[in-house]
């Protein structure tokens, strides 16, 4: 078989690894990406943007030469301009206007996301930014580099937005972060979750500024030089956007079943439509095991996991993905926020009756050191009807991550708060309570 690969970022190349690793022999694999680069991973722009790391070298994990070494052919800077279903032929051009033709047996897209773009008056000016491929990284750091550029305006105050403002801040420059909610981070936390990251960021100097909508930018000589919102009118040196992003799914658009947000429908085996073609990533729908429903979830991780199941289906392996949580994290000026699932907020959004559970303790037991020892604060979602776990979240100066994958697993497997009452964890005072602030959540829910 002959496969063709649209597009080279996570999902495409977790695909086209899956492909050549098992099903390489005989067959046939093209990789085609209007971009210059591959495998960026746009969640460290922010760290390296903000000189937490050295560079942004580590921040692209392989290189086209990997995959030709497997016998892939890759073309980048490569337009796929349309695809004949019908014939089943990817037509494409590259930079210097060759004019390529790829037939297929089966079809991967993985098209991604594209930042959102505001039409406000004045979006042609100098210094206006938007925030999601290396390069776009690249004139960002460059902004903050110029001198007189002393004032941000970040529009967005998701988890691009806020990270991008801590490092704008690190810079040493004066931040201003806006927001159509009423707090950040409003699509993953419940409000006493995401307000305890609105104080961290006030407290280490970033203005806040929610509620407001962007309605103009203003600029002199062709620069920018102000932010105009529906409450406001700000001076500022330079606007990152960072409002969201929408599915590319251009190619299939008059062919194959689309979402409500325009992304691919496809199955639990990332099938469209059409029999012969494959949407994975930020291009397609994804299954929520907390919704137990299709969903749009756009995450790097859930892309990894859609190309490796993608490809094994399109190679006819059939198996069904195991769905997704949404499970993310965030950390800023070393407060760490985790979650998965759905919040209280959303579960609401999607009409489904739920509890919550909120605890709050040290991390460790009162008698160890006081400047190891942080407070962590706990949210358990779970239903109404039958106590089924589906969301949660957790908040602490204290590195508690990995406990988050628990709770995803839990959510995945329809595990009840019934179940996580006596769950056997642990007791060390080196890492937890005797009386795990897990185990005292459940204990005391509404069941």
């Amino acid at each position: 078989m002959k496969f063709v690969i649209v597009g080279t970022n996570h999902a495409g190349i977790a695909a086209a690894n899956t492909i050549l690793d098992n099903y390489g022999e005989g067959n046939e694999l093209v990789m085609l990406d209007r971009n210059s680069n591959l495998s960026y991973l746009g969640c460290g722009t922010a760290l390296w943007v903000g000189r937490q790391i050295d560079g942004y070298e580590g921040l692209f994990y392989t290189k086209p030469e990997d995959f030709e070494a497997k016998g892939a052919k890759i073309s980048l800077e490569t337009n796929v301009e349309k695809v004949d279903f019908d014939k089943k032929v990817v037509y494409a051009k590259t930079k210097d206007g060759q004019a390529i033709e790829e037939a297929y047996d089966k079809l991967i897209l993985a098209e991604g996301s594209a930042p959102i773009a505001p039409n406000l008056p004045g979006k042609d000016l100098d210094g206006i930014h938007f925030l999601k491929l290396f390069q776009e990284g690249q004139a960002v750091d460059q902004e903050l580099s110029k001198e007189g550029v002393d004032t941000i305006a970040v529009i967005g105050a998701g988890y691009i937005g806020v990270e991008i403002a801590e490092a704008a801040r690190r810079r040493g420059k004066n931040v201003l972060l806006f927001d159509a909610e009423d707090t950040c981070l409003a699509s993953y936390y419940d409000k006493e979750f995401s307000q305890l990251m609105d104080e961290n960021l006030k407290e280490n100097g970033i203005e806040t500024h929610y509620g407001e909508f962007a309605q103009e930018y203003l600029g002199e000589n062709g620069r920018v030089t102000g932010l105009k919102t529906d409450k406001g009118q700000y001076e500022v040196d330079a606007v990152i956007n960072c409002i969201g992003f929408r599915p590319n799914s251009n190619l299939g658009e008059d062919h194959l079943e689309r979402f409500g947000n325009g992304a691919y429908l496809v199955n639990r085996g990332f099938q469209t439509s059409d029999p012969d073609v494959y949407a994975v990533g930020d291009c397609a729908t994804n299954y929520s095991n907390a919704l137990q429903d299709t969903t749009y979830i756009a995450l790097a991780s859930n892309a990894v996991r859609a190309g490796i199941v993608g490809a094994h289906n399109a190679a006819g392996t059939a198996i069904d993905g195991a769905g997704v949580q949404g499970s993310n994290g965030i950390e800023i000026f070393d407060l760490k926020l985790v979650s998965t699932g759905l919040s209280v907020k959303a579960a609401k959004k999607a009409d489904i009756p739920v509890k919550y559970v909120d605890y709050e303790d040290l991390q460790l037991p009162g008698f160890m050191p006081e400047e190891k020892n942080e407070k962590v604060k706990i949210r358990i979602v779970y239903t109404e009807e039958g106590n089924r776990i589906v969301g949660a979240q957790l908040a602490s100066h204290y590195d508690m991550h990995q406990l988050i994958h628990m709770f995803s697993l839990a959510i995945q497997e329809e595990l009840t708060m019934d179940k996580l009452q006596l769950l056997d964890i642990f007791f060390l005072p080196h890492y937890n309570q005797p009386y795990n602030y897990v185990t005292m959540a459940a204990l005391s829910a509404d069941k």
